[in-house]
């Protein structure tokens, strides 16, 4: 519906299963907490609360390099990665938990650039189709959703964010009560 890919296995496992090993669970740190009828999910971008090798991955996605690979890959010139992590970070989602059909703001609160791109990396290891969760991609009129991409450890998901590009995962998480669906998420401008 909107330009969009995903890659499995793009980082090194080990590295991953570092940061899910970091991963701040809904009790250790102050989550940006989200429960309203369009979402039920948490958020940090605070770096004081990720681990070392989570902060090191950050600072990654947001270096010359990976921008780079993202132009090359969009052939969207000129991205601007955000230190602040405005929206972005870690995310987490509980049973129950879901983020409805949406499409995201166009500009950074503080820099007011324009939303380009988002780059969502799951951290879901033993992760079953029937816990749902799906990153799903919905055509224009919000009818249907066109494409479900289930939320796989070390699964890279890029979209563009262009008016009209609507996604979430609209229905209730389901999985077991002691998992949750992670990911690290990043947003890029110009």
């Amino acid at each position: 519906p909107f330009p969009h890919i995903y890659f499995d296995d793009v980082f090194p496992e080990e590295l991953l299963s570092e940061i899910l090993k970091e991963f701040p669970s809904h009790k250790d740190i102050d989550w940006q907490t989200f429960n309203d009828p369009n979402q039920i999910k948490l958020a940090s971008s605070n770096e004081d609360d990720f681990g070392h090798v989570t902060r090191m991955f950050i600072h990654v996605l947001n270096s010359e390099p990976f921008l780079r690979f993202l132009e090359k890959l969009t052939g969207i010139k000129n991205l601007i990665s955000d230190p602040y992590l405005h929206g972005a970070g870690l995310h987490q989602i509980l049973r129950g938990g879901l983020l409805k059909i949406h499409e995201d703001f166009s500009k950074h609160r503080l820099t007011k650039l324009d939303r380009r791109l988002n780059v969502l990396i799951y951290l879901n290891k033993d992760w079953k189709e029937e816990y749902g969760g799906f990153f799903e991609l919905w055509d224009k009129n919000m009818e249907q959703a066109i494409v479900k991409i289930l939320p796989l450890f070390n699964r890279m998901a890029i979209f563009s964010t262009i008016p009209k590009s609507f996604h979430g995962h609209p229905d209730k998480l389901n999985c077991p009560p002691e998992m949750s669906r992670k990911s690290v998420a990043m947003y890029y401008y110009t």
